[in-house]
C-alpha cells in the first residue's frame, strides 16, 4: 500500500465517499488510488472553482464533508473564491491539495508555492504531510476538523513523494469533539429580556434554520410574541408550507435599516449585529437603532439546537402551538417576462422537497413573499458574496440528494464565472433546472454606482456593467456542454418551459430573457 492508498482508505472509513477533482501530475497516484480502492465517488470538474463550489453544495445537503482533490498552488487558489463562500456557510470541505515531493520544493520549479499561505485565510484547520507513513492519520484529523463545529474547511498538503511512496495502512475515524453547550445563566438572561416590554427579535442563521428547530423557536414565538429572523444570506434554510416561516434581513440598506427601526433587544443565535453588505457614504454600518440591547444567545460554533432546546424548557413553551405557514401558491402570471413572474412560477410550479440553489443576486431579490407558501423546500444561498457559486453548488447538492429536484436561479454574469459547472451536470446526469437570468448586465452594479453617490457614470463607467457586446447565447454555451436548453421570452414561455423541465430528469437550462 502506498501512501494515497491509506489516505483514500482513511477517507471512505471516516465518511468521506464523493471527491470532487481536477487533478494535475503532482496527484497522480491520488488518481491512481481512487481506481484501487473502493467506496469513493469521483466527480470531474473542468475549473478549480467548480470543483469546491461543488464540494460547498455537497457539504451543505449531506452534512458531511466531501473532499476536493486540486492541483497546488495555483489550482488551490484557482478554487478560493467558492471556498470563501463554503467559510461563510459553515461546510464542511477536507481539501486534498498536491504539491511537488518535498526534496523537489528547494529547486524553486513553475508550480512551487506557498501551499499553507494560500489556504489558510479559508481554512480551519492546514497541515503538510511529512511523509507516507503519517498521511492515514493526517487524514483522519482532517475529516474529524472539517466535521468540527458548525462545519470547517480542512485543508491537508499532499507532497508527491508522500503518495507514492509505502505505507503502513488505514487510519480509523477520530472522534469529532462536541460543540459548547450554552450556560444556564445565559437561558435565564435570554428567557427574562424575552419577557421584558418592547420588541425582542431571535435573529439566526446556521442549524437554527432547520424545520425542528424553527418549530421549537415558533413555539417560542407563541408564547412571547417576539418576531424571527435570519441573515441576508443562510447556507441552509428549510421554508415552505407547514414550517415556521421567519423574516429574512433584507440586502438594500434602505429597507434593512426599516426593518430592525422598532427593535428593542436583540437575541443572537448563531448570529452576529446585523451589519451593511458594503459602506455607504452618509449611512450606518450597523443596521440595529443605537438604544437596541444586544443579548449573545449562541457563537455559531455553539450547540445551537441545545440552545433552542434549553431556552423551550426555561419558558415551558412546549404546550404552544406554532404558527406554521399555510400551503398557498401564486397564481401564475401572463404577458411580459418580469422578475415578479418569473417568482410566481416558481412558487407555483416548484416541487415538494426541491433545493433551491440561489445565486439571482439582484433578479431574485423580491422572491421570499412569492415562496413563502410554496411546497417545503431547502434554500441555499450565496453565503459570501462572491459571485460564481450557483452553477456549482447546484452540482454538489444534486449527487448529494440524487432524488430531489434542483432549481438554480443564476444571474447571467454570475453564470459566467463557472459555467463548466453544466458539463459536470451533464456527465453526471444531475436533475437540475438552471434558471439564467439574462438582462445583459452585471444588474446590480448598476445599482451600486448610484448607491455609492458615484455621479454622471459616462460609456467607460457603463460598459464595465454591460454584456451585450457581443450577446451571450446560453442555449449554444448549454448545448455544447450537453445540456438541453431553452429560452423564454414572455411569462407564458417561461411557465411552460419550467414546468417541462421540472417534469423531465435530468438537467436543463432556461434563459430567461429579461430585457
Amino acid at each position: 500500500m502506498n501512501g494515497a492508498e491509506s489516505l483514500v482508505k482513511t477517507l471512505v472509513k471516516s465518511g468521506v465517499d464523493v471527491c470532487f477533482t481536477n487533478p494535475g501530475t503532482s496527484e497522480m497516484h491520488f488518481v491512481a488510488a481512487l481506481d484501487h480502492v473502493e467506496g469513493m465517488r469521483c466527480v470531474l470538474g473542468l475549473f478549480e472553482g467548480v470543483v469546491t463550489g461543488m464540494a460547498d453544495g455537497y457539504g451543505r445537503m449531506a452534512d458531511r464533508p466531501s473532499s476536493t482533490l486540486l492541483h497546488l498552488g495555483p489550482g488551490l487558489g484557482n478554487g478560493l473564491a467558492n471556498l470563501h463562500n463554503a467559510k461563510k456557510a459553515h461546510t464542511p470541505i477536507v481539501n486534498i491539495v498536491g504539491d511537488h515531493a518535498t526534496y523537489h520544493v528547494e529547486y524553486d520549479a513553475p508550480l512551487t508555492a506557498d501551499i499553507e499561505g494560500i489556504a489558510k485565510p479559508v481554512s480551519s484547520w492546514v497541515k503538510t504531510s511529512k511523509s507516507s507513513k503519517d498521511i492515514a492519520r493526517d487524514g483522519a484529523e482532517a475529516v474529524m476538523a472539517a466535521r468540527s463545529g458548525p462545519g470547517q474547511i480542512a485543508t491537508l498538503i499532499l507532497p508527491a513523494n508522500t503518495a507514492w511512496d509505502e505505507a503502513n495502512s488505514a487510519a480509523n475515524p477520530l472522534n469529532v469533539p462536541p460543540q459548547s453547550k450554552i450556560s444556564n445563566e445565559t437561558i435565564t438572561g435570554i428567557a427574562k429580556a424575552l419577557c421584558e416590554d418592547g420588541e425582542t427579535l431571535i435573529h439566526m442563521t446556521g442549524r437554527a434554520l432547520r424545520e425542528d428547530t424553527l418549530n421549537l423557536l415558533g413555539k417560542i414565538q407563541s408564547k412571547t410574541g417576539c418576531r424571527l429572523s435570519c441573515m441576508t444570506s443562510n447556507g441552509r434554510w428549510q421554508r415552505g408550507a407547514g414550517r415556521v416561516a421567519i423574516e429574512r434581513i433584507q440586502y438594500p440598506i434602505d429597507i434593512a435599516l426599516k426593518q430592525l427601526e422598532t427593535v428593542k433587544n436583540l437575541i443572537l443565535l448563531g448570529t452576529k449585529v446585523p451589519v451593511a453588505f458594503f459602506a455607504y457614504p452618509n449611512k450606518p454600518s450597523v443596521l440595529i437603532p443605537d438604544s437596541c440591547k444586544v443579548f449573545q444567545m449562541a457563537d455559531i460554533d455553539m450547540d445551537l439546537v441545545y440552545a433552542v432546546e434549553a431556552l423551550a424548557d426555561e419558558l415551558d413553551v412546549h404546550n404552544h402551538q406554532p404558527t406554521k405557514q399555510e400551503y398557498s401558491k401564486p397564481e401564475l402570471m401572463s404577458g411580459k417576462l418580469t422578475s415578479e413572474s418569473i417568482a410566481c412560477a416558481l412558487g407555483n410550479l416548484m416541487p415538494e422537497n426541491a433545493i433551491i440553489a440561489d445565486e439571482s443576486v439582484s433578479s431574485g431579490r423580491g422572491f421570499m413573499p412569492f415562496t413563502q407558501g410554496a411546497n417545503p423546500h431547502d434554500w441555499l444561498a450565496l453565503t459570501g458574496g462572491s459571485i460564481g457559486l450557483g452553477l456549482p453548488y447546484a452540482t454538489g447538492a444534486a449527487i448529494a440528494c440524487p432524488d430531489r429536484k434542483v432549481i438554480c436561479t443564476e444571474g447571467d454574469g454570475s453564470a459566467m464565472y463557472t459555467l463548466q459547472a453544466l458539463w459536470t451536470q451533464a456527465r453526471e446526469g444531475c436533475d437540475i433546472v438552471n434558471i439564467i437570468f439574462n438582462n445583459g448586465s452585471y444588474a446590480i452594479l448598476k445599482g451600486e454606482l448610484a448607491n455609492v453617490g458615484a455621479k454622471n457614470p459616462g460609456r467607460k463607467a457603463l460598459d464595465m456593467m454591460e454584456l451585450d457586446r457581443p450577446e451571450i447565447e446560453w442555449g449554444a454555451l448549454a448545448k455544447g456542454m450537453g445540456i438541453q436548453a431553452t429560452r423564454a421570452t414572455d411569462a407564458d414561455e417561461f411557465n411552460d418551459q419550467l414546468s417541462r423541465a421540472i417534469d423531465s430528469p435530468g438537467p436543463h437550462l432556461i434563459e430567461a430573457m429579461l430585457r
